[in-house]
């Protein structure tokens, strides 16, 4: 109980800060001008010739469901990722920057308690910011579309091809990849945090962590290095895409994500060596 109050804590430093809410206003205004983009002639021409060029048809497929999947799915990387860092990286440095870490640390409590108060708040925070993109992509695609129709996914770097045709089954395959995409995109939060807890400055650790992610998707698209894409980070973190089979493959999900969750559990012991051995009165 005593974890929780001050995990509840936590949180509310977290939330109270202007910069954490940056990232909803952002993505809010990218869903409408996506949802703008898509209500042009032009936009469902090309939308329509992929999804009669697959055999289904484009009056079907055409729905609030299919937008929803390619505005998590595209932006929640390339977006997303910046204010996951940003948050990540701020959560350790900043306070030691402003000097509050030593007032903490006076009191009677663990250096581990605290990192772990911390990295709890933060994998939060991405889990429910990935959310709250997937309830306000759907329910604007709703407003612009309707409610109705299918499921329409293609993701061509991941194999993955697939239809659902009734609405129940397309929302709760949305709403199973979003669970995917936060677990996914915890261990960038995590490489973040790692950084946040070495001596340096929170935009430092917020570079070095965004660093690493494109590094690692560049390298990703060069060919020679196609034979050994599992071994890359991002390639694991895209694993959610197979929450959108039609028969979903739970040893391959397995794999993945028993690589994210070892990486992260690597991540955070890290941070906490690095941090536990600071000297916060100098």
């Amino acid at each position: 109980m005593n974890f929780l109050r001050q995990l509840r804590g936590e949180l509310s430093k977290l939330f109270g800060r202007p910069r954490t809410y940056l990232g909803y206003g952002v993505f809010l205004v990218m869903e409408a001008i996506i949802l703008f983009v898509f209500k042009l002639e032009g936009s469902q021409r090309s939308m329509r010739e992929l999804i009669e060029r697959n055999g289904f048809g484009f009056d079907s497929y055409y729905s609030s469901l299919t937008v929803t999947y390619m505005v998590m799915g595209l932006s929640m990387f390339l977006l997303g990722s910046i204010y996951f860092a940003l948050v990540a990286g701020d959560i350790v440095a900043k306070e030691s920057e402003d000097g509050n870490l030593r007032l903490v640390l006076a009191r009677p409590v663990s250096r581990l308690r605290i990192l772990l108060l911390k990295y709890c708040a933060v994998s939060i925070y991405t889990m429910t910011f990935v959310l709250f993109v997937g309830v306000t992509g759907y329910a604007m695609s709703v407003a612009a579309l309707g409610w109705d129709g299918g499921l329409f996914v293609w993701n061509y770097k991941m194999k993955v091809f697939s239809a659902f045709p009734t609405w129940g089954e397309g929302i709760g395959r949305i709403g199973l990849s979003a669970v995917g995409i936060g677990l996914s995109m915890i261990t960038l939060s995590s490489i973040a945090f790692m950084f946040s807890c070495f001596k340096m400055k929170p935009a430092a650790a917020t570079i070095m962590a965004l660093s690493i992610l494109f590094v690692d998707m560049v390298l990703q698209e060069f060919p020679f290095f196609k034979p050994y894409e599992q071994y890359f980070v991002t390639w694991r973190m895209s694993s959610w895409v197979y929450l959108l089979e039609s028969v979903i493959s739970w040893p391959k999900l397995a794999g993945s994500y028993v690589f994210l969750f070892g990486l992260n559990a690597t991540l955070f012991l890290i941070g906490y060596t690095a941090f536990r051995l600071r000297d916060f009165k100098t």
